[in-house]
This record gives structure tokens, C-alpha cells and sequence, in this order.
């Protein structure tokens, strides 16, 4: 377990504040903040590269926050990768190895193991001004896990890949979490936090405000801010049913929501983006394997138009143009049909 207690840090012109928070052993936690929060700071102060003023880091009952770098059992991943330029991708992972002074045969074996899981094998002569970005990240990221840390820190690993290489990335994640891996993730992309986090933590001016389940964050947001950052309109718990086929349902409350997912039946969350609701005043064929009838209850404005809230025996809010708004005659008490497409459901195992 990580437990970080009324930790304090001062540079000057920002600072962290009595930060707490604790992360299980083999747990996902991802750190959520809007830019400046402190997120990279707080991960820097785990890592070692940042000293704190006051406050302990224990790590699985160990006292870290006096250790140096190499000696606290973490390993850390950069968004830039941060790759030796001159070293090829074998060297670059083995470099840890080295220093501390590891055999050969151990070296090329751990080496080789990595790269598998990885999926960077085939990589290993090349050097990093040959790698794409998302290449780069996963060699950052066996190079990282090249002396078993018991926690990876991992600094918006994912921000700069474009989206096929952000789901690839996710997966890879997971997979390493799955065995037993602690990780601590930073991030400023809620969608992404749901997306992978056992827990997550908010953080908010230099100090966490929050923690909790992805659902007991965005469905009980436990402050203004954290309800207006999270952003996500469309957060539902409920439980997956179905089996085989990768269409299943989701039901939430008595309502049957199609989704696409590989993952097993059982409880969990959804997430849908208001920018994928369609809106219309009648029922439509089309795509779209989820239709609900419902009854404005508001319609607010919204930076790229406004959000309508379709109380449909749950609440669907969706984001349409005002001149679509305007068009469709859209008020308060209207009453109108909610359309969206079971690949636009993001599913999230419980």
C-alpha cells in the first residue's frame, strides 16, 4: 500500500497542502486535476525527484519520503517518454538493469520478457528517433518496470497519442494492472480516469479534495468543483447482462441501454458523451440502437451550444446547436425522443 500523509511541499509560487490519500496494493489510482493543479508535482514528490517540507510516504510500511530516487521501489513514466536518444530500445530497458549491477544472462532475459509484454520485441535494435509515439511510451514503460517497482507512477502517459494509440495504451495498462501491479496515474481527462481507475483521487489547488470509485466521484461529487470538472453528463450505474455476443445491455434501474463491450456480465458503470445524443421529435430509423421518449426538464447554454436534460426514466442530457434547438421547437415539458449508438457507450467494469 501507498499512504501519503499531510504531505506539504512549497515552490514557491505554488505549493501541495496537506495532501492524504492511500492506494491499495494492486490498485489502479488515477490522479484527476485540470492543468496547475499539481498532479505532476504531487507524482514528482512520490517519485523523489521533489522533496516535501512536511507530511510521510510510506510504501508497503516502508518510510520513503527521506529515501533517494533509486532506492523508494517506484518506477516513473513521463508523457515525453524521455528515452535515452542515443541508446537503442534494448538498452534503454536493460539500462536500469546495469546499474545496479545485474548479470547478462538475467539482463537479456528480463529484457526479453518485457518487451513482450509490451508488445515492443520487435523493436529492441532500433533506436528512439525510429520509434512513433505510442512506441515510445510502452519502451518507457518497460524500462520503468525493469526493476519490479512495487508502484508505477505513470505522468499523462497517454495525452500526446492519437485515439487508436490511446485505446492500445489503455489496454496495455490494464493488462499490467491485472497482474498485480500498483499504479498511479496522472491525468487531466475524466473520460480517461473512468476509463481505467479502480479509485481515483481530485485534486484541487495544490491539495486532494476528493476520493472514491469512479462512481462515488462522478455520480457524488463532494464539491462544486468537482462536479463542474468532471464534466461527465451521462454517468450511470447499473449492471451488464448478457453473454457471447459483444452487444450486451445495460440496465440501469428498468432500462435497457445497448452497448459494446467484450467485458463479462456484471456491475459496473457507463459513460456517454452529451455530444452523441441525438435529439428529434419523432422516432427516427437509424443506427442508433438506443431510443428514449422523455420530457425536457431543462435546457441550459452551453459553450458549443446547449444542453437539453431528457428525463426518460433516467436522465439523459445531450448537446445540440442552438439553431437545431431553435428548430426543433425545444423548451421546457417538450416531450421528444433521445437517440445514441451502442458503440458510443463507454462501459466500465465495477
Amino acid at each position: 500500500m501507498l499512504k501519503i500523509e499531510n504531505v506539504n511541499v512549497d515552490l514557491g509560487k505554488f505549493s501541495l497542502r496537506e495532501v492524504n490519500f492511500r492506494v491499495n496494493s494492486g490498485e489502479y489510482f488515477v490522479l484527476l486535476g485540470m492543468s496547475g493543479a499539481g498532479k505532476s508535482v504531487l507524482l514528482q514528490v512520490i517519485g523523489g525527484l521533489i522533496r516535501s517540507e512536511s507530511g510521510s510516504i510510506t510504501l508497503d510500511g516502508r518510510e520513503i519520503s527521506r529515501e533517494k530516487v533509486q532506492g523508494r521501489g517506484v518506477g516513473l513514466v513521463f508523457q515525453d517518454s524521455a528515452l535515452f536518444p542515443h541508446m537503442s530500445v534494448y538498452n534503454n530497458i536493460a539500462y536500469p538493469l546495469r546499474s545496479k549491477g545485474y548479470g547478462r544472462a538475467e539482463i537479456r532475459g528480463r529484457v526479453k520478457r518485457l518487451a513482450e509484454v509490451t508488445n515492443v520485441a520487435h523493436l529492441l535494435g532500433r533506436f528512439p528517433a525510429n520509434l512513433s509515439g505510442g512506441e515510445k511510451q510502452r519502451v518507457a514503460l518497460a524500462r520503468a518496470m525493469a526493476l519490479k517497482p512495487r508502484c508505477l507512477l505513470l505522468d499523462e502517459p497517454i495525452s500526446s497519442l492519437d485515439v487508436q494509440l490511446r485505446r492500445d495504451m489503455r489496454l496495455l495498462l490494464r493488462n499490467i494492472n491485472s497482474q498485480g501491479q500498483t499504479i498511479v496515474h496522472v491525468t487531466h481527462d475524466y473520460e480517461e480516469a473512468a476509463l481505467l481507475a479502480d479509485r481515483i483521487g481530485v485534486i484541487e489547488n495544490g491539495t486532494v479534495v476528493q476520493t472514491g470509485t469512479p462512481g462515488e466521484v462522478f455520480l457524488h461529487p463532494a464539491s462544486e468543483f468537482v462536479a463542474n470538472f468532471a464534466g461527465i453528463r451521462n454517468f450511470f450505474e447499473g449492471k451488464l447482462i448478457g453473454s457471447g455476443s459483444s452487444l450486451k445491455q445495460f440496465v440501469v434501474r428498468d432500462k435497457k441501454i445497448s452497448v459494446l463491450t467484450a467485458e463479462p456480465a456484471g456491475k459496473g458503470y457507463i459513460t456517454l458523451r452529451a455530444e452523441d445524443i441525438t435529439l428529434s421529435g419523432n422516432r427516427t430509423d437509424s443506427s442508433a440502437a438506443n431510443s428514449f421518449y422523455g420530457t425536457v426538464v431543462s435546457v441550459d447554454p452551453a459553450g458549443l451550444g446547449v444542453e437539453v436534460t431528457v428525463d426518460a426514466g433516467i436522465k439523459l442530457c445531450a448537446l445540440v446547436s442552438r439553431e437545431s434547438a431553435a428548430g426543433m421547437g425545444i423548451s421546457r415539458g417538450s416531450a421528444i425522443w433521445a437517440s445514441f449508438k451502442a458503440t458510443a457507450v463507454k462501459y466500465i467494469p465495477g
